[in-house]
């Protein structure tokens, strides 16, 4: 069976500037091409939290977990990878940690203002009062709109920074991601020549799983905030939009994990045309988020895939102890072969 059939594996990743990081169960590696030409990998352990508390790993629980987590590793791979650019040019400026847990900060705060406020603030101006005096927030039309809103905004803002050079890029090195996962996946070598046959396109992708949480907040808003009554708690109506705006940032986090559930129980049953019609959407939409890539981007994600692969084969004994590790490569050849097999690593 194929990779694009819905054999799919444990192994992730996600594209950073001018490069890839991979995550496996135990450790994650980060690639990235330096102007010389050069391939500057980080390699560290990975220890889940839910590998501390397994109560963690319960449906809808580990997607929460998976997240936040995600969101951590994505922000420190993306300030090493703009290090490396620094450095690279010559400005010895570092990201310093204050400077990341701002960019956190900011980066939850934009999200919230874009995809939770303004969509609502939007949906109030646009549906006026039901005409028995019943706030509008309390019917399932105005989260339905909130929710089509919400996406038309998700689909502007990726469309609009698609023009950026440097995200542009991003989107390659996402392309590239993609398709190196499908290599390991369809069992085959981790060559460029494998990884450049196979689809930009993955059913587990993050933008999938964006997809989904909007989808799904709309059924949530709908059923959980006019059945608790929570659309009309105060006497004037704009703190009660304030108030819904505010539970709807916190209700985001069991919605994304239900979204994670639905997004892993689909992508693993590929060969069922109702689970392939139900990830669509998802891999359309991936076609704004990725980019064919370059030889040389393929190169970075296979680099990163390889090593990642390498430290669970080699050293998944001394992980929790292993201190981070960087290195200089000249190319993929540099890392020779990798015996590891998408079984070892099952879609759990």
């Amino acid at each position: 069976m194929s990779a694009e059939a819905g054999q799919f594996t444990s192994i992730g990743g996600q594209a950073v500037l001018e490069g890839v990081m991979m995550r496996s169960p135990h450790f994650i590696s980060v690639a990235v091409r330096t102007p010389s030409g050069q391939i500057r990998v980080l390699d560290r352990p990975f220890c889940g939290v839910s590998a501390q508390f397994p109560f963690l790993k319960k449906p809808v629980l580990r997607g929460v977990v998976t997240l936040l987590e995600s969101m951590i590793q994505g922000i420190d791979a993306l300030s090493y990878s703009a290090n490396v650019a620094a450095e690279a040019e010559g400005q010895g400026e570092k990201l310093t940690p204050w400077a990341m847990t701002l960019s956190i900060a900011s980066a939850l705060l934009m999200g919230l203002g874009l995809f939770v406020a303004l969509p609502h603030l939007i949906t109030v101006w646009v549906v006026p009062a039901l005409e028995d005096g019943t706030d509008a927030a309390s019917r399932p039309l105005f989260h339905f709109l909130d929710g089509v809103i919400k996406m038309c905004i998700l689909l502007a803002y990726v469309y609009a920074i698609a023009f950026m050079r440097d995200i542009r890029r991003v989107f390659q090195y996402h392309g590239a991601e993609h398709k190196s996962i499908f290599a390991f996946e369809a069992g085959e070598e981790l060559t460029v020549e494998n990884a450049r046959k196979h689809s930009t396109l993955h059913p587990r992708c993050g933008t999938s799983f964006l997809l989904f949480l909007i989808l799904i907040s709309i059924g949530v808003f709908s059923i959980v905030l006019p059945m608790f009554g929570l659309t009309s708690l105060f006497k004037t109506a704009w703190l009660n939009h304030v108030a819904m705006v505010i539970m709807k940032a916190f209700l985001m986090l069991p919605v994304a994990g239900l979204a994670y559930e639905l997004i892993k129980a689909s992508s693993c049953r590929m060969n069922n045309p109702v689970f392939r019609l139900l990830v669509l959407p998802g891999l359309l939409l991936q076609k704004l988020t990725t980019r064919e890539p370059t030889d040389d981007q393929l190169e970075v994600a296979l680099a990163s895939l390889k090593r990642v692969l390498k430290n669970e084969k080699e050293e998944m004994g001394q992980s929790r102890d292993r201190a981070p590790r960087e290195s200089t490569i000249n190319g993929l050849f540099d890392l020779g072969t990798v015996a590891a097999q998408v079984a070892e690593f099952p879609e759990g």
